[in-house]
């Protein structure tokens, strides 16, 4: 024999799951989306540091801009002579497709001592 108490639970279960499961996949989302971003910004960092020693040694611009278009991040570089420093710096959108729409830019400067090895 079953009690009304069963009956009226039967498939509440069921129900917050499915209002639960949105919101999850939302925040799961966004997680996703900043691990994406911050990978970036580091790509980005790391670019502009090779991109200062490329040019500290001597190499030309076309060179720097090479090295940072091979590596597929879609930066525009700007170099800039400090005293005895070479500073490269460069400057993406998001490629993160929400931060991308809103026209997020992240930004990375490194500098290195000209004529080193």
């Amino acid at each position: 024999m079953r009690s009304r108490w069963g009956d009226a639970q039967r498939g509440s279960v069921t129900a917050e799951f499915a209002a639960l499961l949105p919101a999850v996949l939302l925040l799961l989302g966004c997680c996703l989306g900043a691990v994406q971003v911050v990978g970036q910004q580091v790509r980005l960092a790391d670019a502009a540091g090779s991109t200062a020693r490329l040019l500290a040694r001597g190499e030309g611009s076309g060179a720097a801009a090479g090295l940072v278009s091979g590596l597929g991040l879609n930066a525009t570089l700007t170099v800039q002579h400090q005293g005895e420093f070479v500073c490269a710096q460069l400057r993406a959108v998001s490629a993160f497709g929400p931060f991308a729409t809103v026209g997020l830019t992240f930004g990375a400067r490194s500098c290195a001592l000209a004529g080193g090895p």
